[in-house]
């Protein structure tokens, strides 16, 4: 703590990060995992999908807000100065295959930011304009590392090509399991993963970049948090996904409330201030809200849409990509497993535009954004 009692943060400094023997292997062994997965989607849909990810719920287009009275420590990077940007935000579910939405698993929530011009960004990414924050509605990364999450694929891997039924039965039962089990324990995570998760509504979440990233002279975690009424009534709201012509439930819900109502988010960062009991290597630990809470940086508006417009969804779906190396140099990514994310993401890219031949050029202004 400093002299009137704020926290202290940590000065980014390149110690921070630690490379691990033989994580250039393990990120190229998880991109070949990854491609197989690619490869098994776009024999089964004759179009190629995203590895992981592939079913959007709704993509939305705002505006991202930035005050110019931020602490110095929170106006790092993109938030240093006032600024109005165009974002786009696609919502998600993990699994690589176009499922039901009775195979329930954690939700998902990828921002892009348009702007500004003339940013420092990471290496291989000079000249463009967009910030990506890639978010999940819980605060922990599934493993410690890259080599963990390359561990975790082994019943996924196991399961890619089994068929849709075996899927959504197997869902069935992790519902089941999860709701004994009491939502907790050592179980509750693969559990979600599996297809367990609550059949709860996306826009009621909280989401959590899980993995920190570099912020300016500091580094931290992200987060996005509902703040409009509408959206704060959503939370643990049940979502009806089992019955006849529910497949598509949770994109139904998500049009339904943005047609109506809009929305509006803050984004948030949790500065670190203990590199020990908030690392920067090891996704599976939580870091402490007593050390440093999420403050905010950013207030993001979503005008009422319709979030289901087919032309916004191919857009999202085929025409972008989100990637949390699509960052301004600020911004970095930090730790293990998102230094083996750059391979992975570059190969999933990669994979569509070959087999789409779609371009997938990144945004530039608000005008190659669609209308929302």
């Amino acid at each position: 703590m400093t002299s009137d009692g704020t926290p202290e943060f940590v000065q980014y400094h390149d110690r921070l990060e630690q490379a691990q023997p033989g994580e250039a292997q393990t990120a190229e062994r998880i991109a070949q995992v990854m491609r197989g997965y690619s490869e098994a989607f776009q024999g089964r849909y004759h179009h190629a999908v995203r590895s992981v990810h592939s079913k959007s719920h709704g993509v939305l287009i705002g505006e991202l807000d930035v005050p110019g009275d931020l602490p110095a420590p929170l106006a790092q990077g993109l938030f240093a100065q006032a600024g109005r940007y165009p974002a786009v935000m696609r919502l998600s579910t993990p699994p690589g295959d176009i499922l039901p939405d009775s195979v329930s698993t954690p939700r998902a929530l990828a921002l892009k930011v348009v702007g500004p011009a003339g940013q420092d960004m990471v290496d291989g990414h000079a000249g463009e304009v967009t910030q990506d924050f890639l978010l999940n509605n819980g605060p922990v990364f599934a493993a410690k590392d890259a080599s963990g999450f390359l561990n975790n694929q082994l019943p996924i891997r196991l399961t890619v090509n089994a068929p849709e039924e075996l899927k959504v039965a197997a869902a069935l039962g992790a519902q089941v399991a999860a709701r004994v089990a009491g939502g907790s324990g050592p179980l509750a995570g693969a559990l979600k993963q599996l297809g367990g998760h609550p059949y709860t509504h996306p826009l009621g979440e909280t989401y959590y970049s899980q993995l920190p990233v570099r912020w300016g002279e500091y580094v931290a975690k992200v987060s996005l948090a509902p703040v409009s009424e509408p959206l704060l009534a959503l939370k643990d709201q049940a979502v009806k996904v089992l019955g006849p012509g529910r497949a598509d439930a949770l994109r139904a819900a998500v049009a339904d409330t943005i047609r109506r109502e809009g929305g509006v988010w803050e984004l948030r960062a949790q500065l670190c201030t203990d590199p020990q009991r908030m690392p920067i290597e090891d996704g599976s630990v939580q870091w402490d809200e007593t050390l440093s809470p999420f403050r905010m940086v950013a207030r993001l508006t979503v005008p009422p849409q319709d979030t289901a417009r087919p032309d916004k969804l191919v857009f999202a779906d085929d025409r972008l990509s989100f990637n949390p190396w699509h960052a301004l140099a600020a911004h970095r990514p930090l730790g293990n497993a998102m230094r083996a994310r750059r391979r992975v993401y570059e190969m999933s890219v990669q994979f569509r535009r070959e087999h789409n031949d779609e371009p997938i050029p990144e945004p530039r202004s608000g005008a190659d954004l669609p209308q929302p």
